[in-house]
């Protein structure tokens, strides 16, 4: 039987992630890296197909890959040229989904003190997706082209323990859709299999808490919000 402290220390490391946008240059050890990838392949997936397959960047190859999609972010007439390969958002964007995006965006641009006109600060602060918001550690995500949707569900519970065992770790996380625009480069850099489609990025690291950034607290709805108990 599973005792209170360990439901009140899961629970914890669930409610303390968020997705934190400045990190510390602090190297994290390999050690730990194996271990959070370890543990978090332990996440489910139909017919235990373990559809998942990560690149761990570090150092120079961090470097090389953040450098190249800065360049193109900040070339307007290079950057249109790059597209997502799939649809992570709506086409038509509809209410409650469109409040809650909105406001998460506002309330960031509102704490770093970008106004709504300041297109050249907004656009800076995207591009710190690709410097992986300086963490030491970028990891990409990749899925073999024949899996369907069933399996970027499994994907999104390993994504998901990656996340809660680096927090268990004392490590941060932000999982990152903004590297799928730039799919080509990726490929190109690291070299990936035809066959191998991007899924998305993040960042791993000690998060620097004296960021204003950090400081963002996101809402959740009420449980009357989103579950019925039927009976």
């Amino acid at each position: 039987m599973i005792s209170n402290l360990v439901q009140e220390t899961v629970d914890q490391v669930i409610r303390s992630r968020r997705s934190l946008r400045a990190f510390l240059n602090t190297p994290v050890a390999v050690e730990d890296i194996r271990a959070i990838l370890d543990v978090a392949a332990r996440a489910p997936s139909g017919t235990n197909t373990q559809p998942w397959k990560v690149y761990v960047l570090t150092g120079d190859r961090l470097q090389q890959l953040s450098s190249k999609i800065l360049a193109a972010h900040n070339n307007p007439e290079i950057a249109k040229l790059h597209t997502e390969e799939y649809r992570y958002y709506p086409v038509e964007w509809r209410s409650p989904y469109i409040d809650r995006r909105r406001k998460v965006g506002w309330d960031l641009y509102a704490l770093l003190g970008l106004a709504r006109e300041n297109k050249e600060g907004m656009h800076a602060q995207h591009g710190r997706n690709y410097c992986f918001f300086d963490a030491p550690v970028g990891l990409i995500f990749t899925i073999d082209r024949v899996m369907e949707q069933g399996s970027w569900l499994d994907y999104g519970m390993f994504l998901q323990n990656i996340m809660l065992a680096a927090k268990a770790r004392g490590l941060d996380t932000c999982p990152q859709a903004a590297f799928t625009q730039y799919h080509k480069i990726i490929q190109e850099e690291l070299a990936l299999p035809e066959q191998e489609m991007l899924v998305c990025g993040m960042s791993l690291g000690f998060a620097d808490m004296h960021k204003i950034e950090n400081s963002l607290q996101t809402e959740r709805a009420r449980l009357e919000d989103f579950v019925q108990f039927l009976e």
